[in-house]
């Protein structure tokens, strides 16, 4: 990658792959296979979910990134499977100024599966401290959201370029909240103020219910990560910051800088639509540890 490179000049230079890619997902969606599940995932039928589309799309962003950012470093959710890992500089965080750069290929692979339309495509850049961009394509619904440092995030339909997006702000969103799949103790302290959606236990085959993604579309006012995964969780939660939610850990701290993050992942991350949204969440977190010790 040139010197001069900035994360804007690699979000522009990968958009119209990452539209063809989300083309390709929806055209196949109602004829993809899956694959056999991921090892190591235990109950959880989010994190197991793998498709065709999962293995194409990375090995497809791999193929670009190679033939125009041949030294950057890159981590994909399907490192271990594809067939280019090798080929990159690096997959793990650099110093300051040395960009890494990570896919989810279809985040919500178990929603993708079953013929849902909130499944997106997600590319994060991070430097050591934090994310310097990121972008994530909802191709079944024609949006997509990006995001950079300092400067807001953006929202514009797939035939849109990066100049012709909107600034997006949070307004009222529908008051409700996601929770991610280990949260479920949360839900008594919660539920009389807000619809509650715990992935483990309100997920359905035959009815969409909100994804993490709806806090950049305001269908959920706020979420509860157990970790936040570099490649997911984590990313949507700095474009959820950038657009004005409240984003800390369970302690109501900052999100920690990345380099002094493990296995690519953020601790438990907290995310409010305002200080009141955020305020409720944050003492639900704390209600629940108090009850588990």
């Amino acid at each position: 990658m040139l010197p001069s490179t900035t994360p804007r000049d690699i979000l522009a230079t990968l958009l119209p792959y990452l539209k063809t890619a989300g083309a390709y997902a929806q055209q196949v969606q109602t004829q993809i296979a899956a694959q056999p599940d991921k090892d190591g995932k235990g109950d959880n039928f989010f994190a197991s979910a793998l498709s065709d589309a999962d293995l194409s799309i990375q090995t497809m962003v791999e193929v670009v990134l190679l033939g125009l950012f041949p030294n950057v470093r890159f981590y994909g959710e399907e490192h271990e499977q594809t067939y280019n890992t090798k080929y990159f500089r690096a997959i793990d965080l650099g110093p300051q100024g040395d960009y890494l750069i990570t896919l989810d290929p279809i985040d919500g692979t178990q929603f993708y599966l079953d013929g849902h339309s909130n499944y997106q495509i997600i590319l994060g850049i991070l430097n050591a401290d934090e994310y310097e961009a990121a972008i994530a394509i909802t191709p079944s619904q024609d949006r997509y959201y990006y995001t950079l440092r300092g400067k807001g995030t953006f929202t514009g339909s797939l035939a849109q370029s990066l100049d012709d997006c909107t600034q997006i702000k949070v307004k009222s969103p529908t008051p409700a909240i996601c929770l991610g799949w280990q949260m479920g103790e949360l839900v008594p302290y919660l539920s009389d103020r807000y619809r509650v959606y715990h992935t483990k236990t309100d997920y359905s085959k035959e009815t969409q219910i909100p994804n993490f993604n709806g806090l950049l579309s305001g269908d959920i006012a706020g979420a509860v990560l157990a970790r936040g995964q570099f490649i997911d969780g984590a990313v949507l939660a700095f474009m959820a910051q950038e657009m004005g939610h409240i984003v800390t850990t369970f302690t109501g701290d900052p999100p920690p800088p990345l380099h002094t993050c493990s296995n690519y992942l953020r601790p438990g991350m907290v995310i409010g639509s305002s200080k009141a949204v955020h305020s409720d969440l944050l003492a639900a977190v704390t209600a629940a540890r108090v009850v588990g010790s």
